[in-house]
């Protein structure tokens, strides 16, 4: 289902530009952001012809199980072998109902089981982050698709899930070598994650102090979890990652709007 060990990973509100372009590079999957619905997806798999798109993560607080399988058995029907449902909880500060995360994915996952037309394990993935996440992942799903980690987080993933389960990190990039403009934009792009707890705790696990979280991070955090550089720079990052247990890779290409051709161009060349 995860074919190659490069992707791209996209905001559902970039819609279906570049879309051809991406596959025509030689990208494999293109992982959908945002919490996106299934019906958001649709689209991109209708512009391309090879690529895997996966939700990278529909949010199990806002949809039904039951109406989550009904809807990808109809894109498995129309676009064979080219769907991943990949699936999480979110985050704490922007979901009112959020309590006990761990019971409410696997209660998705048993809707998903339960379901007229069943989700398979080998057809979904969990965003997971600490270990209980990350065992559940693997015990019930493909594997996990991880966000905002660095290769320490890639190798202890691996570690928890073993050595069949998919581990599929997100990596943001910023294709520029002027280092103060790519740290603004990847500060720009990591506000979001340093005000949300489950990424600050994890960061904190992995070496990071208050002091490297607080005030849009300091440069050690933001060179560490959004490379930038020359193309070929970002590429010994994304080797990182591969070495220390990924399967596959989705890039997020930061700083030059939300069809950066000119970047997955870039990437494209430096790694596939």
């Amino acid at each position: 289902m995860v074919n190659g060990q490069i992707g791209v990973w996209r905001r559902r509100q970039e819609g279906a530009a570049a879309v051809a372009e991406i596959e025509a590079l030689g990208f494999t999957v293109l992982w959908v952001g945002s919490s996106p619905s299934l019906a958001e997806v649709r689209p991109l798999l209708e512009r391309s012809s090879t690529l895997t798109v996966a939700t990278g993560i529909l949010n199990v607080w806002q949809h039904d199980p039951a109406d989550v399988a009904e809807q990808r058995a109809g894109l498995a029907r129309d676009f064979p072998g080219r769907f991943l449902l990949g699936i999480g909880v979110g985050h704490p500060e922007a979901t009112a109902e959020y309590q006990t995360p761990l019971a409410r994915l696997r209660g998705f996952f048993d809707g998903l089981d339960a379901a007229a037309q069943p989700v398979p394990r080998e057809e979904r993935v969990a965003a997971a982050l600490g270990p209980r996440m990350l065992e559940l992942a693997a015990q019930r799903s493909l594997g996990t698709h991880t966000y905002f980690v660095t290769p320490e987080h890639t190798r202890f993933a691996r570690e928890q899930v073993g050595p069949d389960a998919l581990v599929a990190p997100e990596l943001a990039v910023v294709v520029e070598t002027d280092d103060e403009v790519a740290r603004a934009a990847a500060r720009a792009y990591a506000a979001l994650y340093l005000g949300l707890r489950n990424y600050t705790s994890n960061l904190l696990r992995f070496g990071f102090t208050e002091r490297d979280v607080a005030d849009g991070g300091s440069d050690r955090l933001i060179d560490a979890v959004i490379p930038h550089g020359s193309a070929e720079a970002i590429a010994d990052t994304v080797r990182a990652h591969l070495d220390a247990g990924a399967d596959h890779v989705a890039l997020q290409p930061l700083g030059h709007g939300g069809a950066p051709v000119a970047d997955y161009e870039a990437l494209a060349a430096a790694l596939l």
